[in-house]
Formats: C-alpha cells, sequence, structure tokens
C-alpha cells in the first residue's frame, strides 16, 4: 500500500496578492511601515529581507509534496500527524480530539486498506491542488476527484481542512455509514447430498426483563441452571438497547424435538435438556425461542471430520485483516469447517454511504453485493461413517473407508468423539473441563496419527522382498517352533510367533500371520533395499490428500539403525508407524495390478482415478501377494476368516500391534488392526476398510477389530446402498 502521485503545476495570476498566515491561524500581517527620514533605509533594508524570505521559501515542502504526505499518514493511522500539519483558523478551529475521532471512525470504518493520489494539477497562485484519489475499501472501490487548499504561513504551507477532503460533499454534521449484509456460510454434504453442516435451529433462552419477578433470586436460579455467571446475565441486561418489554438472549441451548422424547428409548441427554427448560420456563419473565445456529446433524459421528466454526476473535480479525471477517463472523476452526473455510464463508455485502445530518441517504459511496459461501460436496458416506462409528463409538480407535478403485474416501473415523454441535452452542467451564480432562481424549483425532501396525504391515514386507528379487515365495524357510533369534549375538532378544504350520513359504506366512518368517524375509532384504522401497511407498512424506496425515516413517532415525530393528520390522514392530489412510492406499497397489491410488474427499461427477505412486510394485508382486491376503480371510487356518463372506470375496490382513516400555514389560497394550478390501473388478460397491483399536489385550486382539468391522461390511453389502442413516441404535 502506498501513495502514488502525478501531474502539473498550473500558473495563475501573478499580479494577484496573498495575505500569508501563521501556523496557528492568528492571521497577522506582516506590514512594511514608513517612517519619515527612515525610509530609504528600511526600503534598502526591505530589499534584503525579500532575498533571505525567497531563499527561505525554496526550502518549504510545496503543497502537492505536503498532500502526498498528508494521505500516507492516513494509511498508517497517523492523525496526529495529520493535524499538525493543518492551519487552524480555515480548518475550522477543529481541536485535535474531534480532528482524530472523526478521521479515524471514518478511515478504520471503512476498513481503507490502500490510497492512490493521480491527475494532480496545482494552482501556484490559489495555492490549490487538484486531485483524484483512489482507495479500496471494504465496500470495494471508491473513487473520486477532490480539491485540497493550502495558506501560506510564517514557516510554510498550511493545509485548510474541511471534513469534504475526506469525501467531496461530506459536511460537519454528516454520518459515513458502513452497512454490511452477513454473507450465508455454504454447507456440507455427503456424495448423497445428506447434510453434515448447515442452517439448522436452537432454542434461545432470554429474559424480558419487566416481567422478571423477585429479581435477585431469579437471576440466581437462571445462572445456575444455564451454568454460567451471574454477571454475564447481568451484563446483558444492561445493554443500552434493552427495555421492560424486549426480549433479552442469555444463551443458546440445543433445541429438544417433541418427537425425539417420544422415541422407545430417547438419549439421557435429551431428557435432562428437557427438564432443564421446563425449569427454565417456570421461571417468570424467561422465554425460549427459535434461533438459527450452524449445525451438525451426525455429531459425534463425524465431529473430527467435520469439525465446528466459532465467533471470531480480537486476534482472528487481526490475523485476517482485509479478508472481510466482522465481529459478527463465525471462522472454522477444525476438521472440514477450517479446510474449506474460505470456500464456505463467502463474502460479506457492505456498502457505504453518507448520512445527512437530520437522516436519509446524502450520497452513496461503494456498494458490494453479498456473495454466499459455496456448498462443499464430500466422497464420504455417511451410512459407511455411522456404522463404522456405531461399532467402535466404546473404543479409542481410528478408521478409514475407501473405494479401492477410484480413491474416493468413503469415511474417517475417529472414537471417543465429541460432540461438534457443544461448541456452537457454548460450553460452561465445567462441560470443557470433564472434556478436554478426559482421559480416552475424545479431542484426539487419531485418524491423522501414525500407529505401530504390527501385522498389517506383513504384506508390504512381501511385496518388497519380491520386488527386490530377495525373497523366494516358493522357499521353506522351515520350522523354528514359537520363538527364533538369528544367533548368539542377539543375547537374550528372541522374535515369537503365535502359530505352527508347513511348509513355511511366503503364502502360509501371510495367512498364519508369522513373525519369524517375516523376521527372515527382512534380514535377507536388508536394511538399505528396504529403507529404499519404503521410501517408494511413500514413507517419510506427506500423503496428498486434503487432510493433513502425520507421514509414516519406518526408523525415528534417519535409517533402520540395528539387525533385530530390521528383524521387527518386517512384521511391522521396531520403530515401524504408519498412518492408516497411507496404510489403506498401499493396499490398493495389491488390488490395481501394482499402482497406489491417489486418495480424495472432495465429491467428483464422474470419478476418475489418480495415482498416487504408479508403479510402487509390479502386476506379478502385486498379483502374489493379493493372493495371500486372500487366503488371509478364505482360507479356514487365516487370522481374518471370521469376515469371510459367500456373497463377496474378500482379501485382507489382520495385526495385533505390542506396545510396551521393554520386553520384560508386562504391562504393555496392543493395538489391533484389520484391513480388508473387495476383490471383484466388476464389483457394484467396491469398499476397502483399515481400522485400528488401542488396547485390544485381553479383548480378543485383532479378532475384535475383525468381528466389528465384518458387521459393517454385512450392511454394507447385504442391502441396496442408500446413504444418510445412522448405525443401528446410534443418535446423532
Amino acid at each position: 500500500m502506498g501513495i502514488r502521485m502525478s501531474g502539473k503545476k498550473k500558473s495563475g495570476n501573478r499580479n494577484r496578492k496573498r495575505s500569508g498566515k501563521s501556523r496557528r491561524g492568528r492571521g497577522k500581517r506582516v506590514f512594511l511601515w514608513a517612517i519619515g527620514a527612515f525610509a530609504a533605509v528600511l526600503l534598502a533594508g526591505g530589499i534584503a529581507l525579500g532575498f533571505l524570505f525567497l531563499n527561505k521559501e525554496r526550502g518549504w515542502k510545496k503543497p502537492p509534496e505536503l498532500l502526498t504526505e498528508y494521505m500516507a499518514y492516513i494509511l498508517t493511522g497517523e492523525y496526529e500527524k495529520m493535524y499538525g500539519m493543518l492551519d487552524a483558523e480555515t480548518s475550522g478551529n477543529v481541536s485535535l480530539e474531534d480532528f482524530v475521532e472523526r478521521n479515524e471512525a471514518i478511515y478504520k470504518g471503512i476498513e481503507i486498506q490502500s490510497l492512490e493520489i493521480s491527475g494532480v494539477e496545482y494552482d501556484e497562485e490559489r495555492m490549490a491542488v487538484k486531485y483524484h484519489s483512489s482507495c479500496e475499501t471494504a465496500a470495494g472501490n471508491i473513487s473520486f476527484d477532490n480539491e485540497a487548499c493550502f495558506v501560506k504561513g510564517e514557516e510554510g504551507y498550511w493545509l485548510s481542512w474541511s471534513d469534504g477532503l475526506i469525501f467531496p460533499g461530506l459536511e460537519r454534521g454528516d454520518k459515513v455509514r458502513v452497512s454490511t449484509e452477513q454473507a450465508e456460510r455454504g454447507s456440507i454434504f455427503d456424495r448423497n447430498g445428506v447434510l453434515l453442516a448447515g442452517k439448522g435451529v436452537a432454542s434461545s433462552v432470554g429474559i424480558v426483563p419487566g416481567k422478571l419477578e423477585n429479581r435477585e433470586s431469579a437471576i440466581d436460579e437462571i445462572a445456575e441452571l444455564l451454568e454460567i455467571k451471574r454477571e454475564a446475565i447481568e451484563k446483558n441486561l444492561s445493554a443500552s438497547w434493552v427495555k421492560d418489554d424486549y426480549f433479552v438472549p442469555i444463551k443458546t441451548v440445543a433445541k429438544v424435538e417433541e418427537l425425539d422424547l417420544m422415541t422407545l428409548e430417547p438419549e439421557e441427554e435429551l431428557i435432562r435438556e428437557k427438564e432443564r427448560q421446563d425449569k427454565l420456563l417456570a421461571i417468570p419473565g424467561v422465554m425460549i425461542s427459535d434461533t438459527e445456529v450452524r449445525e451438525y446433524p451426525f455429531g459425534k459421528i463425524a465431529s473430527h471430520l467435520i469439525g465446528y466454526v466459532q465467533n471470531v476473535t480480537a486476534e482472528d480479525l487481526e490475523k485476517h485483516a482485509g479478508e472481510g471477517y466482522t465481529a459478527n463472523s463465525v471462522i472454522g476452526r477444525s476438521g472440514m469447517e477450517s479446510l474449506f473455510e474460505k470456500e464456505l464463508k463467502g463474502e460479506n455485502g457492505c456498502r457505504i454511504y453518507i448520512e445527512k445530518e437530520e437522516g436519509g441517504v446524502k450520497q452513496e459511496l461503494a456498494n458490494r453485493g453479498v456473495q454466499n459461501g459455496i456448498d462443499v460436496r464430500l466422497t464420504i458416506d455417511i451410512q459407511v461413517q455411522s456404522l463404522l462409528y456405531g461399532q467402535f463409538k466404546a473404543d479409542e480407535s481410528c478408521s478409514v473407508a475407501m473405494d479401492p478403485e477410484t480413491g474416493e474416501v468413503l469415511a474417517l473415523v475417529s472414537t471417543p468423539a465429541y460432540n461438534n454441535n457443544q461448541f456452537i452452542l457454548g460450553m460452561s467451564q465445567a462441560q470443557w473441563d470433564a472434556l478436554n480432562g478426559d482421559e480416552r481424549q475424545p479431542l484426539y483425532n487419531r485418524f491423522r496419527q501414525v500407529w505401530c501396525p504390527g501385522s498389517s504391515f506383513k504384506p508390504v514386507t512381501a511385496a518388497v522382498g519380491l520386488e527386490s528379487g530377495t525373497v523366494d515365495p516358493e522357499e521353506d524357510y522351515g520350522q523354528e517352533g514359537l520363538s527364533w533369534q538369528k544367533d548368539s549375538s542377539w543375547g537374550d532378544y528372541y522374535i515369537t510367533t503365535l502359530h505352527e504350520y508347513d511348509p513355511s513359504v511366503l503364502e502360509k506366512a501371510l495367512i498364519c500371520s508369522d513373525n519369524i518368517y517375516f523376521a527372515k524375509a527382512a534380514l535377507k532384504i536388508g536394511a538399505e533395499n528396504m529403507q529404499q522401497y519404503l521410501n517408494k511407498f511413500g514413507f517419510n512424506e506427506a500423503v496428498p490428500f486434503e487432510i493433513n496425515m502425520s507421514p509414516s516413517k519406518y526408523s525415528n532415525g534417519e535409517t533402520i539403525g540395528t539387525e533385530i530393528q530390521l528383524a521387527d520390522s518386517g512384521y511391522g514392530q521396531g520403530q515401524m508407524l504408519v498412518n492408516p489412510l497411507h496404510l489403506a492406499c498401499i493396499y490398493t497397489a495389491f488390488r490395481n495390478e501394482g499402482n497406489m491410488i491417489k486418495p480424495y474427499l472432495v465429491y467428483q461427477e464422474e470419478a476418475q482415478p489418480q495415482q498416487w505412486i504408479p508403479g510402487a510394485v509390479s502386476a506379478d508382486t502385486a498379483n502374489r501377494v493379493l493372493e495371500g491376503l486372500k487366503g488371509v480371510v478364505n482360507d479356514a487356518e487365516g487370522t481374518g476368516y471370521a469376515a469371510r463372506r459367500d456373497d463377496v470375496l474378500l482379501a485382507g490382513k489382520t495385526g495385533t500391534a505390542e506396545i510396551k516400555d521393554s520386553k520384560e514389560d508386562a504391562s504393555g497394550t496392543e493395538l489391533g488392526w484389520f484391513a480388508v478390501f473387495s476383490t471383484g473388478q466388476d464389483e457394484k460397491n467396491p469398499i476397502l476398510i483399515v481400522s485400528m483399536v488401542e488396547d485390544v489385550k485381553e479383548r480378543g486382539g485383532s479378532g475384535y477389530v475383525v468381528e466389528k468391522v465384518s458387521q459393517v461390511l454385512d450392511v454394507w453389502f447385504r442391502k441396496e446402498h442408500q446413504g444418510g442413516q445412522p448405525a443401528e441404535g446410534e443418535t446423532p
């Protein structure tokens, strides 16, 4: 931002005389008195003084230069410096306080962002500067022609100021008004047009002051029921606009629909809210009315995905200055609400005009029409989202579902969850403390994090071994029992497995999930090969996705440092950490001839798959691993056999990752994994699901996850896909 000036000097009548003015505008004229015998001397002295005065005047800033300086102060808000350039008398003897207040209110109010001066013409005799002004404001561009007049004083030129210097036609009693029309925030929909975030109705609890009885005790009771401080109510009631018969909003709460209470088993939370509102209405002077709010119909089911909005703060207004936010705006804080904030928020309409002292519009300066926010349609299928949430809502877990052919992400679930509607209605301190202090961390978004993958990583090791030529899929690694170490150099460190089988070849090792086989395979691959191929699979880089996911990594350092770490990495332990969406993308390669599909979240009418990593592995490698993954689900010895279906051929891999501080740690926990996908190329509704559950120790390990995911698949494949319905027994 800055001032630009261009123009030319305009000559005037040089015989025209002007009287000089002092800086303070007292209007003293400089006279030469001719006194008797001293006339000739004084005349000679006058010539000398005139010469000195001309030399002094040559150092003065000329009016065009002073105008540039004055205008520059507008952008920097240095109103006192502007005042210091005025001639007091010809500026109406305006006080510093009034001048600063007037200019600051107008220029800040219109949100001036730039100012350009052009077409400058200087009339030297009149000491007047004509110019064209153009500035950007909250309502768009304001341009006008104007004139600034100066007077000459003893110390230089001074600006003759009036309100018209701000805008031509503006007079002392006029006001510059800024009216804003709030843009309507765009809605968020799932792939089938089901509303995930948009307009909703809540209940506004308020007070009609004139109807309050026993005011002091009534306010105490209202404050207790609404879980707010008494001072907050008093502040609202003491606002300057309040009258005895006005409805004064105090707090927005959830709207309780009678139909929700008529269900066979209404939620306890709804029952409690209805009881609270009944108690509030029993207090004379309390009223409850409908009010429009941002609403999240599915609440906890999609809270980590959709996120929430909140009212802007002073810090927001400062951080996003010039982006159209006002004190009445909301801003996305997390999830889709934050990610698509620019598209959703729209652009407020704004009108700037001069209002006459007696009221009425005198002149419109700028008018920008409102532009409502754009709706966002996601690839998410709320039915799948709801089903996965319903299965895992009691767990600490995360799940990803996607179309393995197109890369469309169908669900992103993190549990336990929070109700994002609470952020709209406002939480009490007690509610916030309870939510933030919950040891199960309902605010923690688990699907964005990385986790130890355990045996769900074994297909990756298999693919690396085959692709690098270091693993022969037909080689029998022999029987080692249930524990093994390479040699005595490992000390007392052994790798254990759960099942014995024969022969110990790649496909059987996948089906039976043999840790020992994949530890040996990793040693054959070698650390350098393993790192090279994992980097090719997208490790240590961001997943190309709208949501920022933590990158997967195979070591806490830059490399796999030891032989034991390498062996453990082969079966998904050691320092291996994988993001669930990334793992899902890797699994798409086994279904798509070795090509890893790129995931995406914004719905496209005709989904065209894009490859994240073309040729991550060869088609032969992908198909060889795929056969083993089919066996995991369809072979009676497979660890995922409980998910087998007669109607759809599935493939997948289970995983149980040990999380403990040391080998001797008996109190460690286990993460349970299940990755599963449909394999038919002509499948009507292809799907890939990756679910991870924390602390499955003593709960069936990965088998617990298999059972839960199987029920989701049962609904997905059993009935015609409609979408939009919550999981059975789950109310948003």
